[in-house]
């Protein structure tokens, strides 16, 4: 359902039998952000308490159109922490508050994560006791999610992690060029909020470059956008996609973490303005991967959702680990579609406080073992190249083990069946040409 005109959505009957609903479990999900973060998380409210859930952006990607499990409110721009707050201030939000139904506010990329905690700290007035927001502080943020910030920790902490260099845009460049790395690299920018401001022709979300002059011309377009914050520039991990690894902790209000989900990424997403975006994983199970994660959140004092992006090295056995982001992933219904519901550790812990009466230290991690995919089977399996693995993915695929986030018995109508039908098509034709199986097993 979407709001074009809020007094009037708030007569709509199905809005008032939201309302009840809301009300029956003691809260409402509101999401900012308009994308498939924004989707896995209504999906995974939806399928834990059978209720709607309030997105917030700008536009509606195809993500989100035509759900019958989200209700769309338009604001001009998540990132903005004046946005977030007149978003907060809507008449049917305004509505849930009025009524006592307190607000669980999300986000769904880190930059709006970071816009949400900037008005928490600069107007707690506007928040009061009705709007929950289940992030640390600013200073904890940036402690874990500036990257060269993680890096520097995870050296200290004995964490295995890249061989990394840190160059400051805001220093000179000439003084800190060349650098002492095997080529090829791979350079990220440290603070993605000043990077999704930052344009300039050919940037990419993370730059892959093969050589120092070519690290030298990148740096130069960067610091003549107006970029002036740290790029983390890491040595390539040998292998491709099938070494990637993700990992998602919850961490209690004492910073233990309480469940943890691995998974192992099949294939990424090589299209220029999503590079790196996870979008096939088997899901599985790493408790040593774990043990090093609770190291980096005990020292950062972290509370809530830590999804980590990490790659198996075959030089020494060890699976790296690359940055810490502060919130629930993009992908993540690879947690749900293995049965483990993400959301309910942020109602049971924020909402009903259980998490902190329990005394518990115990941490979930079983989960069953399922292809997250958002490309058909035939062309998912394709992209594996160990015969071993691509027998078990196989047979996984046979036995119903597949997990679409955007296909959803539950949010079925004609419209949006046409919608997924096209985009699906639309993202294989998009795989084929950035990055066909052919690279990957030579077929």
């Amino acid at each position: 359902m979407s709001a074009e005109a809020s007094p009037v959505l708030t007569q709509d009957p199905r809005w008032q039998e939201q309302e009840r609903a809301w009300a029956e479990v003691g809260f409402a999900p509101v999401i900012i952000g308009g994308d498939a973060g924004a989707y896995g998380a209504a999906r995974a409210f939806h399928e834990a308490y059978g209720i709607t859930s309030l997105v917030l952006s700008k536009h509606q990607m195809w993500m989100i159109k035509h759900s019958k499990i989200i209700t769309h409110l338009e604001i001009e721009n998540g990132t903005v922490m004046e946005h977030v707050r007149t978003g907060l201030n809507l008449a049917p939000i305004r509505r849930l508050r009025d009524q006592g139904i307190p607000i669980l506010l999300l986000g769904a990329i880190d930059s709006t994560v970071q816009a949400i905690i900037e008005l928490r700290e600069a107007h707690p007035e506007d928040l009061g006791q009705d709007v929950v927001v289940p992030y640390v502080d600013r200073a904890r943020f940036d402690a874990a999610t500036v990257k060269d910030n993680f890096t520097a920790l995870a050296e200290n902490l004995g964490v295995d992690h890249p061989v990394t260099r840190v160059v400051d845009f805001g220093a000179d460049l000439d003084t800190q060029l060349p650098l002492e790395l095997s080529f090829p690299v791979w350079a990220k920018p440290a603070d993605v909020t000043a990077w999704y401001w930052t344009e300039f022709e050919g940037k990419h979300k993370v730059h892959r470059v093969q050589t120092p002059e070519e690290l030298a011309e990148l740096f130069g377009k960067v610091h003549a956008a107006g970029y002036r914050a740290s790029f983390v520039v890491q040595e390539e991990v040998p292998g491709d996609d099938q070494n990637m690894r993700v990992l998602t902790c919850y961490a209690d209000q004492n910073s233990v973490i309480r469940f943890a989900s691995w998974g192992e990424t099949v294939v990424e997403d090589h299209s220029p303005a999503a590079l790196g975006n996870p979008s096939v994983i088997l899901t599985t199970k790493n408790s040593e991967a774990v043990d090093q994660a609770q190291k980096l959140l005990t020292e950062l004092d972290w509370v809530g959702y830590a999804n980590f992006d990490l790659k198996y090295d075959p030089r020494d056995g060890k699976t790296k680990f690359f940055e810490l982001n502060p919130r629930l992933g993009r992908s993540s219904y690879y947690i749900t579609g293995a049965g483990n519901n993400p959301v309910e550790y942020y109602v049971r812990d924020f909402i009903r406080g259980e998490l902190s009466a329990d005394g518990e230290t115990t941490r979930v991690e079983d989960q069953a073992e399922t292809v997250y995919t958002v490309l058909p089977g035939w062309l998912a399996s394709r992209y594996v190249s160990d015969p071993e693995r691509r027998r078990r993915i196989a047979r996984i695929l046979r036995s119903g083990g597949r997990r679409n986030p955007f296909f959803y018995a539950a949010d079925r109508s004609p419209r949006r069946m046409a919608l997924l039908l096209a985009a699906q098509a639309s993202l294989v034709r998009k795989f084929l040409r950035f990055y066909p199986p052919s690279r990957v097993t030579g077929e």
